[in-house]
């Protein structure tokens, strides 16, 4: 009886065994395919762009990558201006979101009070929600009048400082790469603060402790104790801003002013690829849409750029800190 027993038991693990292995090659298998889904979207999505400007690409060939023309009658077209302003923007969106998205987080992380942090990392949340085009009527409306009443005053002392000056000279328009650039940071800046926010809470508060213990000041716990702790992290959240600074369309659109020249003024029209794109599909046809189409797989191209070399700091910075 006890054999029978024992043999019963050994049957329904060994069942059971079978039955966990089946179950657990299905899910590897449900999301292998998940993996290679995405995989296949993104890929089907740059060979689709490739294909549909490919009588622009391979026609033009390197006289579209390095061309500032854009000209429909002509049937003349390149993608440096759009690039350029592509570039710009988002790294001038980067530039002034970073300092503030950081501040921000390490206030409500180590600085504000209890009562403030909820109304404040509720606030930042719904920032993130707003439709970008929302911004865009925005920039348009309020923020490019405001721009053009201190434009002047820019010209006038940033205008007069060697090297840079170039940068801030030029009629009083509002519109131009500053504007936009300072859209796309508005935009930026609470999903790079709520990344921060999020893994600032994640350092042990031992750590924190023991600093204070040492006599530390509550600025060298932040640099030298919460940014080591958190630096890849914090690094995922600035290409996260990026990602979308390059991306972006709407917002930037209504104040870019869409300019095809390339000028070393900040406070000039200039264009990008994704408002280039916006402003001309709809009645672009023949080569002109070819180009239109090309520009997106350039930003296919620009976006894997940056985030690779993106990727391969923080591969280095693993690299030291393994060290």
């Amino acid at each position: 009886m006890q054999v029978t027993l024992t043999r019963q038991l050994v049957r329904d693990s060994e069942r059971r065994a079978h039955l966990d292995a089946r179950y657990d090659r299905i899910f590897r298998g449900v999301l292998k395919f998940c993996a290679l889904l995405v995989l296949a979207a993104l890929l089907g999505a740059a060979l689709s762009t490739l294909w549909g400007g490919r009588e622009v690409l391979f026609g033009q060939g390197l006289h579209f990558l390095t061309s500032d023309a854009w000209n429909p009658v002509k049937d003349d077209y390149g993608a440096l201006s759009p690039i350029f302003g592509t570039l710009v923007t988002s790294l001038i969106a980067i530039v002034l979101a970073v300092p503030v998205s950081f501040g921000v987080a390490m206030f409500l992380t180590e600085i504000a009070p209890t009562w403030m942090r909820g109304p404040v990392s509720s606030a930042i949340e719904l920032l993130a929600g707003i439709p970008s085009i929302i911004y865009g009527m925005w920039g348009l409306f309020v923020f490019v009048p405001f721009m053009s009443g201190i434009e002047p005053a820019l010209s006038a002392t940033l205008g007069r400082i060697p090297l840079i000056g170039k940068l801030f000279q030029g009629p009083p328009l509002g519109l131009g790469l500053l504007t936009a650039g300072i859209v796309l940071a508005v935009m930026i800046l609470p999903f790079i603060t709520s990344v921060m926010r999020e893994v600032f809470q994640t350092v042990p508060t031992r750590l924190k402790e023991s600093a204070y213990a040492l006599s530390s000041t509550r600025w060298e716990v932040l640099w030298d104790i919460v940014l080591p702790y958190t630096r890849s992290a914090v690094i995922g959240g600035i290409i996260l801003g990026l990602g979308r600074a390059l991306g972006e369309t709407m917002a930037v659109t209504f104040v870019l002013g869409n300019s095809y020249n390339i000028t070393s003024s900040l406070l000039m029209p200039g264009t990008s690829i994704s408002s280039s794109i916006a402003n001309e599909f709809n009645e672009a046809v023949g080569v002109h849409r070819s180009a239109l189409i090309a520009l997106g797989f350039l930003l296919f191209v620009v976006t894997f750029i940056v985030l690779l070399i993106a990727r391969l700091m923080l591969h280095q910075l693993a690299r030291r800190e393994g060290k």
